[in-house]
């Protein structure tokens, strides 16, 4: 277990220095004469938190039975077995962590401040008038060098 925390760490610095390696390279670089400037917009990018491998308690009841999903599931989570209990410090940190943690939602309600995680969302491309597209076109048949029209 121990070797298998130890090898994410370091995995997880390797990630950091090759992040911040590349940030440093993108800080001073600019771009060459005559490179094509047109920038490109990406759709919607989600970030998933992957899913951690929970060690097997072979001690803890498994009901053979699977209900179908129905309206309690939203209230109800499965009790923590005694070895999650331990390696979140106990009953009485659990207790402490829920409380600190309903605390913050209700102050989030109240205050009613924006959510801390939001989704990226691109602005659009601008919307040009008649004159707008005209004069556009004008510059670009001037330099030759449009990749596509601007009309489309």
């Amino acid at each position: 277990m121990a070797h298998g925390k130890g090898l994410r760490g370091a995995t997880l610095l390797a990630g950091a220095l090759l992040v911040s390696a590349a940030q440093g390279q993108e800080g001073g670089a600019e771009p060459a004469q005559g490179t094509d400037k047109q920038v490109t917009t990406l759709g919607e990018v989600r970030a998933l938190k992957p899913d951690e491998e929970v060690p097997v308690d072979l001690y803890r009841f498994r009901n053979p039975v699977e209900p179908a999903p129905n309206a309690f599931n939203r209230a109800w989570s499965e009790p923590p077995s005694l070895q999650e209990v331990g390696m979140r410090g106990g009953y009485l940190m659990m207790g402490i962590n829920y409380g600190i943690a309903q605390t913050a939602k209700g102050l989030h309600t109240l205050t009613r401040a924006p959510d801390q995680i939001q989704s990226a969302v691109a602005r659009p491309p601008p919307g040009l008038d008649a004159d707008q597209q005209r004069r556009a076109l004008q510059v670009c048949a001037a330099e030759q060098g449009c990749g596509a029209a601007v009309g489309d």
